[in-house]
């Protein structure tokens, strides 16, 4: 249960707002004036704290305690988020509230009787803290902390360049497939770095709007865009100091891409709507499930973007090229969610050990966790056998029979679905049909890559990476 201390001097509004977050279940301390709020946060753990703007202070009727409240915070704590309420809004309290380290802020309108937008503000406020604070272990652990798990040659690499540039003022860039674990490598080098104390903001840009994604990495100004009524303070400005880790990367747009660019040669930022000039100082990290070089062939991303980006580089390799690590991940997600799921002493037996090892998993070490779960919330507490995963990776990945038509595997496919047997229909079609698609091509080809790669339209780097997501071993006929 996330931990919330709420600092405000107006009892009807205090009590309200602590009923709310109460019933979304937040374990929610309370203080009245700022001198109080300020030694329960230094002295106690929250996830957030929301503190009020004008409360009583020494010598004056009404102060501006709540932006004291941030500033002491941000230096004795800069990792806990603080959320400045206000029904004073105005310009020189948005920027003194960001300089001073505010994690947001809520304009109030007494009585409160709109909630969804501050309930959503503490959320992400809340995720932020714990991202921050939850370390990141590296290699193999007993514990059920988030971990980067593996000792195989590969991993063995990832660590060393983890701990060759965590300290180093440099841009960074992971790349890896989807499901390879590249925000755990990003969280481990802001844990090791000399940032560590300092924010560390997480946006994922695939997943944010293409007409959103600007405001929400530089912020905007009132009037800039239709639903723009108050100013936004963006992700930079809130990472100021510290860490700004920016996911797929490969999927902004170039209107986007030539801002963060600026971002990288200049330190300086401008909201939407705004000419005023801000000076930043964030360490950017970036990741990427795309081939950036391809995309920058096909005018998708800017070169000069990508050499800016490109300055210290991590590989994660997919799990296909480390089957050795399967086991420890298997145990590692099996202590994991035996916690989560109220299994004591989770168990599964070797066989069903060696059969998800010579298992192909295009969804890399994400797909795995998946399937591991839900052969643990199948057991019942008992031990997971070789029949239990084989049924459960059968009805993830259904194959596509000999003589079956599309229309005929898509139906079966929407039918398991309808029936909660399988979700993720897409992902499952696209992948099988891919592999299909590669495993004849490549034996068509007699296993010439090269002419396989021309029929299908792909570069050869792009069969190579395929052929060993799905464990395929082209040979040339013998001559005899």
């Amino acid at each position: 249960m996330a931990k919330i201390l709420l600092i405000d001097d107006d009892k009807d509004v205090g009590s309200a707002l602590k009923h709310v977050l109460e019933e979304e279940k937040y374990d929610v301390a309370t203080a009245t004036t700022a001198e109080e709020g300020l030694s329960r946060a230094q002295k106690e753990d929250f996830d957030a704290v929301i503190t009020d703007l004008q409360m009583p202070g020494p010598g004056d009727v009404e102060k501006r305690q709540g932006l004291e409240v941030i500033k002491q915070l941000h230096i004795s704590k800069p990792q806990m988020p603080v959320i400045l309420m206000t029904a004073h809004h105005t310009t020189e309290i948005v920027i003194e509230a960001t300089k001073y380290g505010a994690y947001d802020y809520y304009i109030i309108e007494k009585p409160i009787v709109h909630y969804p937008e501050l309930l959503e503000m503490i959320e992400k406020a809340i995720a932020s803290s714990r991202l921050m604070s939850e370390l990141v272990e590296i290699g193999g652990t007993e514990s059920t902390k988030a971990a980067i798990i593996g000792k195989s040659r590969t991993m063995q690499t990832v660590y060393k360049e983890i701990g060759r540039i965590a300290n180093k003022p440099v841009t960074v860039l992971i790349r890896g497939e989807t499901g390879t674990g590249k925000e755990l490598v990003a969280r481990a080098i802001y844990q090791h770095s000399e940032r560590a104390h300092q924010p560390f903001i997480v946006v994922n840009c695939a997943a944010i709007p293409e007409n959103l994604l600007e405001s929400e990495l530089f912020g905007h100004e009132p009037g800039a865009f239709t639903d723009a009524k108050v100013r936004r303070i963006g992700r930079f400005e809130q990472a100021n100091g510290g860490t700004l880790f920016l996911d797929e990367i490969g999927d902004t747009t170039l209107s986007t891409q030539v801002k963060l660019l600026r971002v990288l040669q200049e330190k300086t930022i401008q909201r939407l709507g705004s000419k005023e000039t801000i000076q930043v100082d964030v360490r950017v990290i970036t990741a990427t499930h795309r081939n950036l070089e391809l995309a920058i062939q096909e005018k998708e991303f800017r070169e000069d973007l990508f050499y800016r980006l490109n300055v210290a580089v991590i590989f994660l390799p997919p799990l296909s090229e480390r089957p050795e690590d399967i086991p420890e991940l298997v145990h590692y997600f099996l202590r994991r969610h035996g916690v989560e799921l109220g299994v004591s002493k989770p168990s599964i037996a070797p066989d069903a050990v060696e059969f998800l090892r010579q298992a192909n998993w295009p969804g890399n070490v994400r797909e795995l966790e998946n399937i591991v779960r839900k052969a643990l919330l199948a057991s019942h507490g008992y031990t997971i056998g070789v029949e239990s995963v084989r049924a459960i990776t059968a009805s993830r990945f259904p194959a596509l029979k000999s003589q079956q038509t599309i229309s005929g595997y898509v139906a079966e496919l929407l039918d398991g679905a309808r029936k909660g047997e399988l979700t993720e229909v897409l992902s499952v079609f696209m992948g099988t049909v891919e592999c299909e698609l590669y495993t004849q091509a490549i034996q068509l080809a007699g296993g010439d890559q090269s002419k396989a790669a021309k029929w299908l339209g792909v570069s050869r780097p792009t069969i190579r990476e395929k052929l060993t997501r799905y464990s395929l071993l082209p040979t040339r006929p013998s001559d005899g």
